[in-house]
């Protein structure tokens, strides 16, 4: 299974009213585990940067003045893409600017069924708390001491982290027992421990019927290969 775990970067927080994209950053998996395979670039918004947007991500006019524009990457970012599920933290930010952007290029749109909302999941499953990315890097342990301002890919990376926690963990296939799934609402397959008799039953077969079980097989098969393991050879059964 291929997912593809995504951020971005905007000039603002309005797709649909002239705020652009200026950064991507996307995280392969494949079976929920990191491939090695990264897609990042800065993009040149064709517009101001608001001092709002700039406070967050730190990218100025001048830093994106020589990026290329959208159009110039979106065949590669969509190639790199289809086909993957997309994960996001407040996916419908993302998935929102993506799409504005493709549209404006006569592209097809990420479609709802191949987006996977991080934020949704971790409310889910940590309702009334705190959920945002660094929240989340507190409650599961993942160091996001890199993360001083916001960065596209380096979000994805640590989102990744975030995600594979959410979906049960580094072992997220199946839980084997109570402790590996405490709090996380994974199956869990336990061994029963079965109860001891404190006397064992007596034999069923005494010595004769053994004995009688004996003479029948050496007598009735012609060269049964247990009998090799025995010891015993034909010579010796007659």
């Amino acid at each position: 299974m291929r997912e593809i775990v995504l951020d971005t970067e905007t000039t603002g927080v309005e797709a649909n009213n002239g705020d652009r994209i200026v950064e991507i950053g996307c995280v392969e998996l494949i079976n929920h585990c990191p491939s090695g395979r990264t897609f990042h670039v800065y993009i040149n918004p064709e517009r101001a940067m608001p001092v709002e947007a700039f406070n967050v991500h730190g990218l100025s006019e001048a830093f994106l003045a020589d990026k290329p524009v959208f159009a110039a990457i979106a065949d590669e970012f969509a190639d790199f893409i289809v086909g993957a599920k997309l994960v996001a933290h407040n996916a419908a930010f993302d998935v929102g600017f993506i799409n504005m952007e493709f549209r404006r290029l006569g592209l097809p749109p990420v479609e709802q069924a191949f987006v996977v909302d991080t934020l949704s999941m971790a409310r889910r499953r940590h309702p009334g708390a705190s959920n945002s990315l660094d929240a989340l890097c507190t409650r599961y342990g993942i160091d996001n001491s890199r993360r001083t301002r916001h960065g596209a890919l380096l979000d994805s990376e640590i989102l990744a982290e975030v995600y594979i926690e959410l979906i049960g963990g580094k072992q997220a296939s199946l839980g084997l027992g109570v402790e590996a799934a405490a709090g996380r609402g994974d199956v869990v397959m336990a061994a029963a421990e079965k109860p001891q008799r404190r006397h064992p039953l007596p034999p069923r077969l005494d010595e004769a019927a053994l004995q009688a079980h004996e003479a029948f097989v050496l007598g009735s098969l012609k060269a049964p290969l247990w009998k090799g393991y025995l010891g015993i050879t034909d010579e010796a059964a007659q």
